[in-house]
């Protein structure tokens, strides 16, 4: 026994070391092969050697080719955007001003009217003048059944964007106020400026208050000097000098303007919601592309699987994506939340001729229900702007689906975030374009402005009805691509 375990232990011993032996060859066989084909690669050269001289006409002319497409394309994406203010102040009378003159009108006695017609041929002056200027629009009272109410409520109503009211009597109460010392009398009370720069903030501050603001000024100055040289023919009476020396202020200014912001633009976390943060709604659906086709290819490349009818692939991408903008817009809309925009408060101010109170937030248009609507006005958004680009980049492909998001952002902001009305005819599709419902409906919503939320529904859900009946077909053309191996760019050679 002891023999044949020895033999044993010796036979092992023999084989171990035999295997190792053959370790070691093929090591050193693997190092060989690995050095000759090392050996055999050519030695890297120098840019300008004569080899690479068929590569660098060909690099030089993709190059030039390449450059000249995205200068062309810069020149006239861009162009898009820039084009937008072109000329602006030409247009700028597309911006409806009402002015509305209700001193010495029938129902209401008076004397010879003198604040109303000096302002309104201030107006007609303006208009004659051929510069450019607001669409001031004189109209009569009774367009508004002698209700100055009436002309808030138009303004509301987006029938113009600003209107300039002169009440009514105010001529008689500045008489009243010299001949009877009215010590009371306000020139704050004369006259009204009506608008609501949440409906459109940079049209607000950049066009039309710099010019409003002159025409105040120069209203204000015309009627005092006509005032005080009507005043002054009697300023020899001594009941009118003590008359004018209780009341001054029924001298100079003698009249003022009232301002009345029906939805104020607060707070200012609302900026970003109803504009630049929308551009990041774009973007998020376009990357969401990159990120989720990779899942959706795991059930097509047979790695101990099966692939999936190539139909039922279509279907489960469309209810991926789709479910998947849901919670992302839901994403999104929390961010508004969370920096306190109000979704939640109703303002005391509910009347749409009643300016709302700032010390409650924006007004929500819709009480507790508010944030539901905001949310689904971003989730059919983002249906409307993202499945586009999903359907752009299976047709496309890199490296031009960057430059159709250029082309997108471009496209939608230059129509949404800055107002058609006043652009060149030109950008009258921007009409049709989604973002311009998703920026109108939130302000809408979170202002609660003049709600045309059904029309801004209507366009995101028809731009997704549209993009859903090309997704198919579009994906049939990116499997087409694939197998038959198109380029969309320069092959690599």
């Amino acid at each position: 026994m002891p023999n044949q375990l020895h033999q044993k232990i010796a036979g092992l011993s023999r084989r171990s070391k035999g295997s190792l032996e053959n370790d070691s060859q093929d090591k050193s066989r693997e190092t060989e092969n690995a050095t000759n084909h090392e050996d055999s690669s050519p030695e890297p050269v120098g840019f300008w050697h004569s080899s690479l001289r068929q590569v660098r006409n060909r690099a030089f002319g993709k190059w030039l080719l390449t450059t000249a497409v995205l200068m062309a394309f810069i020149l006239a994406v861009l162009s898009i955007y820039w084009g937008v203010f072109f000329e602006v102040r030409n247009r700028l009378h597309n911006l409806r001003v009402l002015v509305v003159d209700f001193d010495g009108q029938q129902p209401y006695n008076t004397q010879t009217p003198l604040v109303g017609p000096t302002i309104t041929q201030i107006v007609e002056r303006m208009l004659n003048s051929g510069q450019p200027t607001l669409g001031f629009d004189i109209r009569p009272p009774s367009e508004f059944s002698n209700d100055p109410i009436q002309v808030r409520q138009a303004v509301y109503n987006f029938d113009a964007w600003a209107a300039i009211v002169i009440n009514p009597n105010t001529t008689a109460l500045l008489y009243s106020a010299v001949n009877t010392r009215n010590t009371s009398y306000d020139p704050l009370g004369a006259c009204a400026l009506i608008y609501q720069d949440s409906r459109d903030d940079t049209n607000w501050y950049d066009f039309m208050l710099p010019i409003l603001s002159a025409f105040m000024t120069e209203a204000q100055s015309s009627v005092g000097k006509a005032w005080a040289q009507q005043v002054l023919q009697n300023a020899s009476d001594p009941t009118t000098l003590g008359n004018i020396q209780a009341v001054p202020q029924a001298i100079n200014p003698a009249i003022g303007f009232s301002q009345y912001n029906l939805r104020p633009f607060y707070p200012y976390t609302g900026i970003p919601a109803v504009s630049i943060g929308l551009i990041y709604l774009i973007i998020i659906s376009f990357f969401s592309f990159s990120f989720y086709l990779p899942i959706h290819m795991q059930y097509i490349n047979p790695n101990g699987h099966p692939p999936l009818k190539f139909y039922q692939l279509i279907v489960w991408r469309w209810c991926a994506t789709i479910s998947a903008y849901l919670f992302l817009s839901l994403a999104y809309s929390f961010v508004s939340f969370a920096f306190q925009i109000n979704f939640t408060s109703t303002n005391p101010v509910t009347s749409p001729t009643q300016v709302t109170d700032i010390a409650f937030g924006n007004p929500p248009a819709y009480g507790h229900g508010t944030f539901p609507v905001y949310w689904m006005l971003n989730f059919w958004g983002m249906i409307a702007l993202g499945l586009a680009c999903e359907n752009v980049a299976m047709v496309v492909g890199a490296p031009w689906m960057g430059m159709w998001l250029i082309f997108w952002v471009i496209t939608n902001v230059s129509t949404s975030f800055y107002d058609v009305e006043i652009a060149p005819g030109f950008y009258h599709w921007g009409y049709a374009w989604p973002l311009h419902y998703v920026v109108e409906g939130s302000r809408s919503i979170l202002f609660d402005l003049h709600s045309r939320i059904g029309l801004d529904f209507g366009v995101l859900i028809a731009w997704g009805a549209v993009n859903t009946a090309f997704f198919p077909f579009c994906c049939w053309f990116q499997r087409w691509k694939t197998k038959r191996g198109v380029h969309e760019y320069w092959p690599m050679e």
